[in-house]
């Protein structure tokens, strides 16, 4: 089985020791259990930084429109579909970019864990081949790598890079035959006045700090919706009616270019269901214009492409 670790480090290292990048985007060993951050390697020498396990959620796609030069980046599946999200609408050139692929066996959910070990305080965690040890004052647990996936990594269908100049690592096998928005089917079986209530409940809890949209790959405005005061499209409070009014729309403007990363679900510090809304918008994207986001370069945008095909049953 391949060091994924170390062939990354070896990857970062020869490419900037080359000069074919001036910058590699990878993650690094966090101060906590359970977490890997981001890091920003410039350096041949400080390679050995560079990490790779089953707590590198971050997508790092969403780094890429802010940095200039020619940038490498590590990429899981849902980061390499943010990856040609940035291609297809014109916020980085193919050129700049070295993608260093790595096939994905899910991330973990830190919040699952957390809850099924009662709140108890984590001190070391070690990842085996189909568990997690974790160990505590008191403790020592083996649960199972499985059962702890993030929930945007149950059903993925796109675990294996969709581009990438260098892969590192075996190919894993997808998702195929899962029925991904399972929940969303369930979700839409509910009376209207049921849904609504959902959503105005979740939306009550979101206390405005935005670290969905900082965290989400696509959304990098410059200046934001919510930002602009000439015109006001909404108040910057955590007024009910607006608060919900933000999600709403944040999911309209990620339709059809959301890939389901779950980064915005794990940045929540409230732990809001924020991807109901956009996993919705996802599967009528995908039902309507048979169209998934990120799994080509090549195919056009379904939002922003006209076709006398287009389905036109909301027209009265």
């Amino acid at each position: 089985m391949t060091d994924v670790s170390q062939a990354i480090r070896d990857t970062a290292r020869s490419l900037l020791a080359d000069g074919v990048v001036d910058i590699v985007i990878g993650f690094e060993a966090g101060t906590l259990p359970l977490r890997s951050s981001p890091c920003f390697v410039r350096d041949a020498a400080d390679t050995d930084r560079l990490v790779w396990n089953m707590s590198c959620e971050n997508n790092l796609a969403r780094y890429l429109p802010w940095i200039e030069g020619k940038v490498g980046i590590v990429a899981k599946g849902c980061d390499a579909r943010s990856i040609v999200g940035h291609l297809k609408e014109g916020r980085l050139e193919r050129e700049r970019v070295h993608v260093i692929g790595v096939p994905c066996q899910g991330i973990l959910d830190r919040r699952s864990i957390e809850h099924r070990l009662g709140g108890k305080e984590i001190l070391e965690a070690q990842e085996r081949e189909t568990e997690l040890l974790v160990r505590g004052e008191g403790f020592e647990v083996a649960l199972s790598k499985e059962e702890h996936l993030h929930a945007s990594c149950r059903a993925c269908r796109s675990r294996n890079p969709v581009i990438y100049d260098t892969l590192v690592g075996d190919p894993v096998a997808e998702g195929e035959g899962a029925d991904e928005y399972v929940d969303v089917r369930e979700f839409e079986a509910k009376p209207p006045a049921d849904r609504w209530a959902y959503f105005l409940a979740e939306s009550s809890r979101c206390i405005r700090c935005y670290a969905c949209r900082n965290a989400c790959p696509l959304c990098y405005c410059r200046i934001c919706f919510t930002d602009v005061t000439q015109p006001q499209w909404l108040g910057r409070t955590a007024n009910p009616a607006d608060t919900l009014l933000f999600h709403i729309v944040r999911a309209l403007h990620v339709a059809g270019r959301c890939v389901d990363c779950g980064a915005c679900d794990r940045a929540c510090p409230l732990g809001v269901d924020v991807r109901k809304l956009t996993r919705k918008m996802e599967k009528d994207v995908e039902e309507l214009f048979h169209y998934k986001a990120g799994m080509s370069p090549d195919e056009p945008l379904p939002l922003a492409t006209y076709s006398l095909d287009d389905p036109g049953d909301f027209i009265q």
